[in-house]
Formats: C-alpha cells, structure tokens, sequence
C-alpha cells in the first residue's frame, strides 16, 4: 500500500476500506446505496467497444434507464490524495447528475424501429480490439475494422447519448442485420454527412481563427496545405465511420485527384494523403501511426495501428500493404 493511501487511512479513523481496491469497492458501493435511496445500484462488468471496466450501475427504482460508474476513477481519487467521504459524495453527485440529466424518450418509441432508424449512425472499431463484443453486436467487415450501428438518442453542445445496437435488441424489434445496415447506409451519411477538408481549413477551424488572420500573424503558413485531407463529420464524433459510408471513396478521390493513403489517426477522423507514387508506403505511414497512437490517442478513441490505400484507377480499398503486394505482382 502507498504512502497515500496510509495517509489517508489514518485520516478516516484506521477503517480498512482504503487498503486495496476490492475493500474499496465493496465499502463505496454500500455507502453510495444509503446516500441514494430510491436509486437501484449492483456491481458490473461494463463492457463497451473499445473498453471495459469494473463498474456500479445504477437506475431509479422501476426504471430500466441509468447510469453506469467506473469504480477505478473514485479509487483513484483516492489514491491521489482525496479525502474518502468527500470521494463518496462525488460518487453520489454523478449518479445525481447522470439520472437527472438523461435525455428524456420514450421506452415504446425505443422499441418501435421505424422511428428508431432515423437515429441511426454507424461507428468504425478495431474487430480485433473488440472480438469478444462483436459477438453480441451486428456488424459489418472493412479490412480488419468493423462497422457498427447506433441509435443517438440526443446530441448537443452538452455531450451526446447514444445505444450501441445488438443483436439482442435487433431481435425484440423483429429486424434483420441486413435491413439494419441497407437503412444504416441510407440514414447515417444524411444525419452526419461526410466532410473532407484541407489539413490548412482543418487547423484554421481548431484555432478559431481566418485562415488570412492566421497567415499573416505566422501562426500558420500562408499557402493551403494540400498534401494532406481530413476526413469526418461535422461535429467530429465517431468520424472515421465515414470510410464505411456509400460513394465516400468517390467524394475522395473527387477531392484529392489521385489515388490516396488513409491513416486513421482516431475513431473520429481520418488523414488521407495523395498517393505521389512513394515507394513503400506502409513502410513510411505505419511507424507515424503507431507512435501516434501511442503517444497522443486515448486507448478508447484508439482505431487501428494499419495503414490503408485507395486505387483510383481500380477503385479498391485494401490496406497498404496488400496495395503494395498487388502493384509488385502486377510488375512482374
């Protein structure tokens, strides 16, 4: 046990509760329950693409909407200094603030699917990082990454609540995979249409400024950047699932001119970079990828360490490596 966690046990009485987390555990979640009374709470497992965790989860009594608590975020709390009654009482305000605050709909309308699907959007996730999940959840293949569906059930300057579809969920509403996804790929790019701007606009747009103010403070350099694109969706969330959208590569390749690299820097975005005829370009893009990933990308915002590769001329998608290995065959 540190030296924090020492401190803070003597702090509250020489109680047991701090020395490790299951101890934790056991006793935050039994004084959460006396400070939330009328609130169901039980000890999960939360499970969500690209992440999971131990969690509290926790609805009013009679309802089937709530909210879920990641336990090793209050255990940190602690172990960084915090004092334990005052770690409960935030606890107890999350749960508060979380239930209060849902977005109201309506439990018939969640179960009717046809005013469900004009809700939906699609998210693109590593198939490798999440195996176990996308047993549970319909899905579609691109490469090594899988496209999944959600309903987003509100979205605003506050944040946004969306449900993940699963199989299970498909089923009480008496809708097939196929139907699913035939809708997906109608509804999705027209409630978050696809956008592929300049990596120069793209910078412009995050610093808040005019791309001339800018210029000619020499925050930024005077000429457009046009070696490098981003691609996403208005309000950034979830944008890299443009590359599973109907006609995107065609909206590319219209943009950029040639055929192009992606590099999928998050869940959120994706860089695309004209192909001008490098050799090995896996070679070049795989190592700036990864390091990225390892040093800027949460774990959770985290796609694929790949490369990929669009072929104007053959109009395929494939990642760069099999791009290469395709180009040296036809050499040959």
């Amino acid at each position: 046990m540190n030296n924090t966690l020492c401190a803070a046990e003597t702090a509250n009485n020489g109680t047991d509760y701090l020395t490790s987390f299951e101890s934790f555990k056991a006793r935050f979640f039994e004084d959460l329950k006396d400070k939330l009374p009328g609130v169901e709470l039980s000890i999960r497992e939360v499970k969500k693409l690209n992440e999971s965790y131990e969690g509290i989860v926790a609805s009013p009594v009679g309802s089937n909407v709530g909210v879920n608590i990641p336990i090793e975020m209050f255990f940190k709390a602690l172990e960084d200094g915090r004092d334990y009654d005052e770690v409960v009482e935030k606890g107890a305000e999350f749960v508060t603030n979380g239930i209060t605050q849902r977005p109201d709909f309506d439990i018939d309308s969640f179960c009717d699917y046809s005013k469900m699907k004009e809700k939906i959007a699609l998210e693109l996730v590593s198939a490798e990082r999440n195996k176990e999940l996308l047993e549970t959840v319909p899905h579609q293949m691109l490469e090594d990454m899988a496209v999944v569906c959600r309903f987003v059930v509100s979205s605003d300057n506050e944040g946004r609540a969306s449900i993940l579809v699963t199989n299970q969920m498909l089923e009480s509403m008496g809708v097939t995979p196929k139907q699913l996804f035939e809708d997906a790929m109608e509804i999705a790019p027209m409630n978050k249409p696809a956008e592929i701007k300049g990596m120069f606009e793209t910078l412009c747009e995050l610093m808040g400024g005019e791309p001339d103010m800018l210029a000619t403070m020499g925050i930024l350099p005077m000429e457009a950047d046009d070696r490098m694109y981003v691609a996403s969706v208005p309000d950034k969330i979830q944008g890299a699932a443009v590359l599973a959208y109907p006609g995107f590569f065609d909206q590319a390749a219209e943009k950029i001119g040639k055929s192009f690299y992606i590099l999928p820097s998050s869940i959120h975005e994706c860089i695309l970079v004209p192909d001008e005829g490098t050799k090995n370009g896996a070679d070049v893009f795989l190592p700036m990828v990864r390091e990225v990933n390892s040093a800027e990308v949460q774990p959770e915002d985290r796609l694929t360490d790949n490369v990929y590769h669009y072929d104007i001329e053959e109009k395929i998608f494939e990642s760069a490596r099999n791009y290469e290995k395709r180009r040296k065959a036809a050499a040959i």
